[in-house]
This record gives structure tokens, C-alpha cells and sequence, in this order.
């Protein structure tokens, strides 16, 4: 019995998952006939957050169709060692040439104009607990080379490139948020570039022809490219994207040789010796998402052994500290670091160095590092460490003489009352619009109300100010 006979379908089409009903399952097709296996054979792409896999060598449905072929061919015990002798070993193949993305529709993604329409940018400025400053999203923009699409049904949505260390794009993932930056739709570009020519019974271009024939896409890991920048940066390794970007915004850009370089693999299955290969002789901080009893966790520290000695010079270090205090809850929905670094100010991780130097490499050995243990937190102290999973806002730890901004608020307050606010969406800079008046100046007031003088929150008394200014001047 041939083992490679059933296999998940190659490509981007997906199916709705029996267990979890979301449409991100990949169905078991049988190689030999080109058939699909019954519905319920299959895995879900949700691997955290729902890890159904019925697999056909598992559950005797293979060997049940193999039984049932001997009898109909009348194969005996015989004939079957004779036939192997007329079998031909497939020769083992080289692997093919990777076909890269195409870099001139890939800079398309990054046109300045987009990102006002962008609504996993404009959340970090506007929506989020501690907005970010327009210079640190910029910087973070520009050193993961994030953009956004424009048009279609995915439109406002923020891209995810993945560009290998030699600068080349291997693929572009398409991820749709809502107003908690919370992911609603995922897609690849070249997947809706496919559906757009389809639709309109145009041909592919050239490259997208040969792009889709290709088995593996995501052959890199997410900010691979940094690696060549950044040559001997530790790294902090996670699953999604958008979690190295906010890790990214919290501890801040690789700026000295000590600092964190962010990258991900892109799902829980993605952590292979094929992408991680990449961070041969560097210290790797480790940070699993949640699962399950901690399934994820344990098979990446399995992992991570078995190619420490495949890669000379390079240490895992994995953190625990989501494992050991997070609630049975979270690990059922499958959290992960940024649901965590999202409910804190990010000034607070700004305030020491993020970690010290590291030791001298002991490949040997894959370090687990325990919450008292785990440099990467050390610095926001006296942080209680239950703190991590608290949706409440954090004091700045440290005593400011506090200035009254009583009278401006009022003053800001008498102002917005007393016009009729925009309904279009408004630029208050070069680099950030507000696409919702009202809510941005709800948000902004019910923090400077809880900070009053606080200079931390400064900036959010200077954006009523800016946006005030803004609106008298295009009322004149």
C-alpha cells in the first residue's frame, strides 16, 4: 500500500471545517484517481484555535480500501512480492527553483496614499488602548515593508510579505481586521489576482502562471529579510505576523546589536527545519501561541532539539510564561503574545533595555525560561506578573508632577460641542487620517480624563489640539 496515496489537495482552495464550520479546511484526495475522500477526511488551518485532523492512515479508512482492492483484483499472497519487481523506484527529483512573487504589483502594495485606507494601521493610531506614534508605525511600516489593498473585496486590508534573506518576495499574505484588530477575512494577493482574471475571463500574467504551479509559497519565514541587515541580532521567534509586528512595536526596532529582531513562521505547522534554517548560529527567543495542553508548545520545543543539532552556534530559548499563568480559557481559543502586549502601554517596555547580552552559545541544549527567568519581561518591573492578563490600564511606574490640563479639556470639550463634526474621514497629518471623528475624540478624551497631567499621555491632549486646528482651518 502506496503510504503517499491520500494527500491534503495542493493550493489555496479551502472547504468548511466539520468541527469549527469556518471555511479553512483542506481536503484528503486520492492521488490515484484524482478523487476526493469522503468530507470529513481532512485538516483545518485553524491549528490553534480548532486542530481538526481525521487523517485516512489513522483512522483504518486506507487500509479498508486497500483490502477491499486485493479482493476485486484477486491479487494473492504470491503475486504481490513478484509484482514489486515490475514497479519502477521513482528517482528522487532535485527541488525546483522557487518562482517569486512579482516585485513590481508587490511595491504597488506600499503607495503612501494606502495607508489611510488601512484599517490594521489606522487602528494602531486611533483604536487601541495606547495608541502608537505615527514616527514608531512608520518605522515599523518601512522594516517589514507592510501595505495595504486598495480595491476588490478585500480592500483597507494590511499585507504580510514574506521576503527571504536575498530581498526576493516569496509571498504576500492578505489579512482583513476589524476596528479591535481583531482578524476577520485571510487571503494571499496572488490568490485574489488569480480570482480578479478569472472573473473577468482575462488570462493570467506570465509570472502569476508559473507562481501557481508551485507546491510551497510561504518558504521563508516573515521578516526573513532583516536577517541580512541584522547579522548577529538575537531573535524572537512567534507564529503570526502580526504578532513580530507587535513585538516589534513593544520592545522596538533592532537598533543595537543586542536588540530583538521579530519574525514569524506563519502557522503552527510552518515551524520546519526548511524556514528556521535561516537563524543558523543565532540565539532564537521562542514564543509558542497557546493551545490546547499546550500541544503547540510541545511540539515546538520537540522540534527545536531535534535542530539545534542540525544548526551549529544556534540556541532555542523557549518562554513559558503564557503557558504557566494564562487561563484554561486562552488556551482554548489559542491567544497568543500580542493578545497579551495589546492591554498594556508600550512606553512601559521602552523604559530599560530590553534584554542584556546574551551568553556564550550552548547549542547543546534547548533553554526553557520560566517567568522569573524570562529576560524578555525583566525590564517591565515592578510589573506584578499577573499583570500580563489584565485588560486594566498600568500606572506609569514612575512619580511625575503631575500638570492640570483641566481648562483644556473643558476648552476642547466647548469646541467639539459646538460644531457639527465631519462625517468623511479627516487628514490631520502626512502620515495618519482619522476616519472616525467622533470615536477618535471619544477615545482620546476618556484617556486624558484618566491621565490628567500625566506627560505619558501627553500626546493624546496634543492630537485634540491638532485635530482642532485641523478643523478651524478647513471651516475658514
Amino acid at each position: 500500500m502506496n503510504k503517499h496515496r491520500y494527500t491534503l489537495e495542493k493550493g489555496s482552495k479551502k472547504y468548511h471545517c466539520p468541527d469549527c464550520n469556518k471555511k479553512t479546511f483542506v481536503r484528503y484526495i486520492d492521488t490515484e484517481t484524482g478523487d476526493y475522500l469522503p468530507e470529513q477526511y481532512g485538516r483545518c488551518d485553524r491549528e490553534s484555535k480548532c486542530s481538526y485532523h481525521l487523517n485516512p492512515y489513522l483512522d483504518g479508512y486506507a487500509k479498508m480500501i486497500w483490502e477491499q482492492e486485493q479482493k476485486v483484483t484477486g491479487v494473492t499472497k504470491v503475486t504481490v512480492p513478484k509484482q514489486k519487481y515490475f514497479r519502477t523506484q521513482p528517482k528522487p527529483q532535485p527541488n525546483p527553483e522557487p518562482v517569486f512573487f512579482d516585485f513590481k504589483t508587490f511595491k504597488q502594495t506600499l503607495q503612501p496614499e494606502r495607508y489611510e485606507k488601512n484599517t490594521f494601521i489606522q487602528n494602531l493610531f486611533y483604536r487601541v488602548q495606547f495608541p502608537f506614534e505615527v514616527d514608531e508605525v512608520t518605522k515599523v511600516i518601512q522594516l517589514y515593508r507592510l501595505g495595504t489593498v486598495a480595491n476588490g473585496y478585500r480592500a483597507g486590508a494590511n499585507t504580510f510579505p514574506f521576503i527571504d534573506i536575498k530581498g526576493n518576495v516569496r509571498a504576500i499574505q492578505v489579512k482583513q481586521f476589524d476596528q479591535k484588530n481583531h482578524t476577520t477575512g485571510t487571503d494571499f494577493l496572488h490568490s485574489i489576482i488569480e480570482k480578479h482574471h478569472t472573473r473577468n475571463n482575462k488570462p493570467l500574467p506570465e509570472w502569476l502562471e508559473a507562481y501557481t504551479k508551485q507546491d510551497k509559497r510561504i518558504s521563508c519565514l516573515f521578516g526573513e529579510h532583516l536577517l541580512s541587515k541584522y547579522h548577529s541580532n538575537p531573535v524572537a521567534l512567534v507564529e503570526a505576523p502580526k504578532t513580530a509586528v507587535y513585538g516589534t512595536l513593544y520592545f522596538g526596532l533592532p537598533e543595537t546589536p543586542e536588540s530583538l529582531i521579530w519574525l514569524a513562521v506563519y502557522n503552527k505547522s510552518s515551524c520546519s527545519f526548511d524556514k528556521l534554517k535561516a537563524l543558523k548560529g543565532r540565539f532564537v527567543y521562542v514564543f509558542p501561541d497557546l493551545s490546547k495542553d499546550g500541544n503547540t508548545f510541545k511540539e515546538w520545543e520537540t522540534k527545536a532539539k531535534e535542530y539545534e543539532s542540525r544548526l551549529p552556534g544556534t540556541r532555542f530559548i523557549f518562554s513559558d510564561l503564557l503557558e504557566q499563568l494564562a487561563p484554561e480559557r486562552d488556551k482554548s481559543e489559542g491567544n497568543d503574545l500580542a493578545d497579551y502586549l495589546i492591554k498594556q502601554d508600550w512606553r512601559l517596555f521602552r523604559k530599560r533595555n530590553i534584554q542584556e547580552q546574551p551568553p556564550q552559545p550552548e547549542p547543546e541544549k534547548v533553554t526553557k525560561v520560566t517567568h522569573q527567568q524570562n529576560i524578555l519581561f525583566s525590564h517591565v518591573a515592578p510589573l506584578p506578573k499577573v499583570e500580563v492578563f489584565k485588560t486594566e490600564r498600568i500606572e506609569h511606574p514612575i512619580k511625575e508632577q503631575p500638570q492640570n490640563w483641566i481648562n483644556d479639556i473643558a476648552e476642547l470639550e466647548n469646541y467639539f460641542a459646538s460644531i457639527e463634526l465631519p462625517t468623511q474621514p479627516v487628514k490631520l497629518n502626512r502620515c495618519s487620517t482619522i476616519t472616525d471623528c467622533s470615536l477618535f475624540i471619544e477615545s482620546h478624551f476618556a484617556t486624558v480624563k484618566a491621565n490628567n497631567g500625566k506627560r505619558t499621555f501627553l500626546p493624546y491632549m496634543n492630537r485634540l489640539q491638532e485635530l482642532k486646528q485641523v478643523l478651524t482651518i478647513n471651516s475658514n
